[in-house]
């Protein structure tokens, strides 16, 4: 008797784990993952990639800028972009009109913005200190909006804060292109 009571107890057990792990499931929110708007990528690539961006940093002027694309970095690889000296938490602006397609963060580049932009350009804004409130993939913004802010996260935590642009020509993170003669 007392083995019958034993195994009716723990098959209740069991059974009521079972319905708060189903219960549990069906009341979380489901990861939102916004589709990017096909039609809208294809408008963009119609559009030529102006030879002459705004700086994206506020109060940064041209005659600020350094030109550290090729410049050595960790693990034998080079810089693809240019870093943009600011203090923490300045507002860092989109150089064009486009789609925000990644707000994901990753090891290098820590907190970051990844916006197809005119031509099908990729502009690469990395180690903000976080992302404009409300921002979400999919967004489209115009050239000037703000996106973020200025920081050290990512592989820059030991330097001083600083925004990384980098324009890629053939995709995400592929044809690296010198920003710097685009915002000079």
């Amino acid at each position: 008797m007392f083995n019958t009571i034993f195994k009716t107890r723990n098959i209740f057990f069991i059974f009521m784990s079972m319905m708060l792990l189903l219960i549990a499931g069906c009341a979380s929110k489901p990861i939102k993952s916004t589709p990017l708007n096909q039609n809208m990528i294809r408008q963009l690539q119609q559009q030529p990639l102006s030879s002459r961006l705004p700086v994206p940093v506020q109060g940064v002027s041209r005659k600020q800028l350094n030109d550290t694309w090729g410049a050595a970095r960790s693990q034998g690889r080079s810089h693809e972009g240019i870093d943009i000296m600011a203090e923490k938490g300045t507002k860092v602006y989109s150089t064009t009109d486009g789609l925000v397609a990644s707000l994901k963060g990753n090891n290098l580049g820590g907190t970051v913005i990844w916006i197809i932009g005119p031509s099908g350009s990729w502009h690469y804004y990395a180690h903000l200190s976080k992302h404009k409130r409300g921002l979400n993939e999919g967004d489209y913004i115009r050239k000037g909006d703000l996106i973020g802010y200025v920081g050290n996260t990512g592989n820059a935590r030991s330097t001083a804060p600083h925004l990384h642009y980098g324009i890629y020509l053939s995709g995400k993170g592929r044809g690296a292109t010198n920003p710097y003669p685009y915002l000079k």
